[in-house]
């Protein structure tokens, strides 16, 4: 239930709220939902909300001026226990969910010492622990003190929900690039509190300012991602990291990426999960610019699991060498692989274009190579053997090119000459390829890994 109010003022706005909002970045008004409410100082308050049909990466901090107050509608009863239980989130969220703790200790360590790997990772139990006894609480609730009890639990739950909808990040530097990010990510607490967190571009350690980062990197001795150097041509190079050899990393690696990744969950355990990380070679190291995971051990055969180029190196053709890449350790293993569903919105129009040009490259090759006068042949299934790309991935690529047609009871590919030339015109804008001679890697069996490490 919702009920529509005019007002002129913003002390009737409650999380749940939804009214036109002005956007910062085009200046037009647009339908929005208020998802939090932050309260300044002098009676004055701030409002989070994100767009009808845009994407979260919009999402703003608005004052007053930026909202009609002419209509809003606001939705009844569980408005005003949710505005209060945000409220207390934003204010009370703990800081040891996930990194270091908050104490005085704990401050001191960030500042003045690379972290450990084994304080970090009780950091991470520690977040884990957190969300398993809410879980056991929820489930007493509903033995001891019935269905109200349990309700109350999972408002809670919501508005902690909703608090990690909201940025907490304004700005991060990395190397020589400052970014804006685009999503929330659970660095601890007391860093969201500065004006940008300071990352070493090697080893992605995080700290509070740039006297803490030069302290650091008067210390740290990488110069590249830490793990085997597995493919390099020209400037660029791919980095192969266990995430059980190297957590610290592989978590540190997990938060920068969530700042761009909507979708992405930050996993508490890297150790079932390969990396690639992706980065451009100059005279001072290895620069990252993007990378892929995927899990070491995958029944449904996925092949990649996150994907990300970082933002000052999108749409330079980064995103399509990171897939390519992905696929050609596929050939390498012998099978035909898939990303992980869903994809994000980029994620999908990366794959989706990448298919398309792989796919659209070996029909016209075997086109070219036919004898004069035969018409080349060939099956679904030499497709996926040929470019490692599923069954399913495959058929779909083809009907959204429109290349099947029915005919006579059976499926044909029929590709036409405007297709052909548009592809060689895309080919001809695509200069960064993988190259295969150039690949240094031998799969591994992490089935006998693992049954070897459970024996133990």
């Amino acid at each position: 239930m919702s009920s529509i109010i005019k007002s002129q003022s913003s002390a009737s706005l409650l999380v749940g709220s939804r009214l036109k909002a002005r956007m910062r970045s085009t200046g037009k008004w647009h339908m929005a939902e208020i998802v939090g409410i932050k309260e300044l100082d002098e009676g004055r308050r701030q409002f989070y909300v994100h767009y009808d049909g845009c994407n979260k990466r919009l999402d703003d901090w608005l004052s007053q001026d930026d909202l009609d107050l002419s209509c809003v509608r606001i939705a009844a009863r569980e408005s005003q226990q949710s505005t209060t239980l945000v409220s207390a989130a934003l204010s009370q969220r703990p800081a040891s969910v996930i990194g270091p703790s908050s104490t005085t200790e704990g401050k001191q360590q960030q500042e003045d010492q690379p972290e450990t790997g084994a304080s970090t990772s009780k950091g991470w139990a520690r977040g884990r622990k957190q969300l398993k006894l809410v879980d056991k609480i929820e489930s007493a609730a509903v033995a001891a003190q019935g269905r109200s009890k349990l309700l109350e639990l999972r408002q809670l739950k919501r508005a902690n929900n909703i608090v990690a909808c909201i940025k907490n990040v304004k700005m991060i530097e990395l190397g020589r690039y400052r970014i804006a990010p685009w999503y929330f990510s659970p660095y601890p607490e007391q860093l969201c509190h500065e004006d940008c967190i300071y990352l070493c571009e090697f080893c992605l350690k995080y700290c509070k300012s740039r006297l803490c980062l030069g302290r650091h990197l008067s210390k740290c001795t990488l110069k590249h991602p830490p793990g085997s150097e597995i493919y390099r041509k020209d400037s660029i190079s791919f980095f192969e990291i266990d995430g059980r050899q190297n957590k610290l990393y592989a978590q540190n690696l997990c938060l920068l990426a969530k700042l761009f990744l909507d979708h992405k969950m930050v996993d508490f355990d890297t150790d079932p999960f390969l990396f690639y990380v992706l980065t451009e070679f100059d005279s001072r190291g290895f620069h990252i610019v993007g990378y892929f995971s995927k899990e070491k051990i995958s029944v449904e055969d996925y092949n990649l699991a996150c994907v990300l180029t970082l933002p000052p190196y999108q749409r330079k053709g980064y995103g399509k060498l990171l897939i390519e890449f992905s696929y050609e350790l596929s050939k390498y293993e012998g099978k035909t692989g898939t990303p992980e569903k869903p994809l994000s919105d980029l994620g999908l129009l990366s794959y989706r274009s990448f298919w398309a040009r792989a796919i659209l490259e070996l029909i016209i090759k075997q086109n070219q190579s036919a004898a004069e006068g035969v018409r080349p042949s060939t099956s679904i299934n030499d497709i996926c053997e040929q470019t490692a790309i599923k069954k399913d991935d495959v058929i779909y690529t083809l009907k959204w090119l429109n290349l099947l047609t029915y005919c006579r009871g059976q499926h044909i590919v029929c590709i036409s000459q405007d297709a052909i030339d548009q592809h060689r015109v895309a080919m001809e804008k695509c200069k960064l390829r993988i190259d295969p001679t150039r690949l240094q890697w031998s799969p591994k069996d992490w089935s006998k890994r693992m049954n070897r490490v459970l024996e133990r």
